[in-house]
């Protein structure tokens, strides 16, 4: 049973808030989304509510633009679109996501590393050219098996979605874009640097959102009457909540990818050492997939803080409305667990990231940070997703407050919940994420 609206003084019934889902980028750390997505299935059915999508606006980029479409595919179905997720995130290899084949891998990276040592001779003498360090293929097969974009559709006429958003960066223009999908009218926003279009997506507006800078080759898109080459939706992406906000969120929750909840103090490797190709890559990465929504996050408080100070009459006067916000990030350092987890690549990717500079293990990983982003394997995987349950968990009475679901407290523990939901895939996943 759905919670009701309380009753105001006037007697009529408020209209349930509009909720959004933001789903942020981060390679492999997305399967930390599916954790808390599974944790927040099992909260809300505790609660009682079985019926409809908690999720009517779903706002996705990079691996975050995946599961946001797995979602808005199924809207109609939300514990089944979870398990679904479940049981795709824990099955994954990196072969799924990419070729890691020893003479791939080695082609890969022996042309990446050519380029920067003797680039003006290869680039004259053989025309070589490489478009990314990895080939990911595999992933756009994995998608057109598991995702069918054209029920998105269906989701929107029969009312169990709102609108669904996915961001890329474009390559050609430098416009940052997000390009959504809805039956309600919806004026496209233009910002200085960052746009939206109304569209119907597709499985290239995927390919296109989680093709991660310099490790995946960009995608063609036709924009605006010309096509343009398009990759990862965090590049470029300042304020990646504002997708929601503008297709009529009245309260969103965030999940993260690390760093905002993560431990705070200094970490130091190799103290004195040059940083390797690797942190430096991986540094980079977690400033394009993280930085931006730990500002936007902190902006949108701010401006929630102004709002309460102005009287009645001021806030009326503003565009400016408060945004019920709830964030859910990572409570353990991400690239720490990386670290543990690096030896489950196959040989012929370590190798790879070795000649970039990955070295040692655990806590002490050279390049962790970038390992992070390209372990897609059983071990790390599993971590992830067990540690947005239990933060999700961790979090229960702010979650019941956040839906307004009844506070009572769930049955099982995150691993059990693990277990449970995966070997209930079988007979409750949707068909195509089977």
């Amino acid at each position: 049973m759905q919670p009701t609206a309380p009753q105001p003084l006037d007697g009529l019934p408020r209209p349930q808030p509009v909720t959004g889902l933001i789903l942020t980028g981060g390679g492999a750390r997305a399967a930390y989304q599916v954790g808390v997505l599974a944790a927040l299935a099992q909260l809300r059915r505790d609660a009682g509510v079985t019926q409809g999508n908690p999720f009517p606006i779903i706002s996705g980029t990079s691996a975050g633009a995946i599961s946001a479409s797995a979602l808005a595919c199924h809207a109609d179905d939300f514990d089944g679109a979870v398990d679904g997720l479940l049981h795709l995130w824990q099955g994954l290899h990196v072969e799924d996501i990419y070729r890691a084949d020893a003479f791939e891998a080695v082609k890969s990276g022996a042309r990446w590393v050519s380029m920067l040592s003797l680039g003006w001779a290869i680039a004259r003498w053989t025309r070589s050219r490489p478009r990314s360090l990895l080939d990911n293929e595999p992933l756009r097969q994995l998608l057109m098996r598991y995702l069918d974009m054209g029920r998105v559709e269906s989701m929107l006429a029969g009312g169990h979605l709102r609108a669904l958003a996915l961001t890329g960066s474009s390559y050609s223009s430098g416009q940052h874009v997000t390009f959504f999908q809805t039956h309600h009218h919806v004026v496209p926003w233009l910002r200085e640097q960052r746009m939206a279009v109304q569209t119907r997506l597709d499985l290239g507006h995927l390919m296109a959102s989680s093709a991660i800078p310099f490790i995946f080759p960009a995608e063609p898109l036709d924009f605006e009457g010309d096509v343009e080459w398009f990759g990862d939706g965090s590049m470029r992406q300042s304020a990646p909540i504002s997708p929601a906000v503008h297709l009529g969120a009245d309260r969103v929750l965030v999940i993260g990818a690390g760093r905002m909840k993560e431990p705070e103090g200094r970490r130091r490797l190799e103290v004195g050492s040059h940083p390797s190709m690797a942190q430096i890559a991986g540094h980079a990465l977690s400033n394009i997939f993280l930085d931006a929504l730990s500002v936007d996050v902190e902006r949108l408080r701010r401006i929630n803080r102004t709002l309460a100070l102005l009287p009645r009459e001021a806030r009326s006067a503003t565009a400016l409305r408060p945004i019920e916000l709830l964030v859910i990030a990572p409570s353990r350092r991400l690239d720490d667990l990386a670290g543990e987890h690096q030896a489950s690549l196959p040989k012929s990717v370590r190798a790879m990231l070795r000649a970039f500079g990955v070295s040692g293990r655990g806590k002490k990983t050279s390049g962790s940070a970038l390992v992070s982003y390209l372990l897609f394997e059983p071990s790390f995987i599993g971590e992830l997703v067990n540690l947005g349950m239990s933060d999700t968990l961790a979090k229960r009475a702010e979650v019941q407050r956040f839906f307004g679901w009844p506070a009572r407290a769930p049955q099982i523990d995150p691993a059990s919940l693990r277990r449970g939901r995966s070997a209930g895939f079988a007979a409750s996943a949707p068909d195509s994420l089977r």
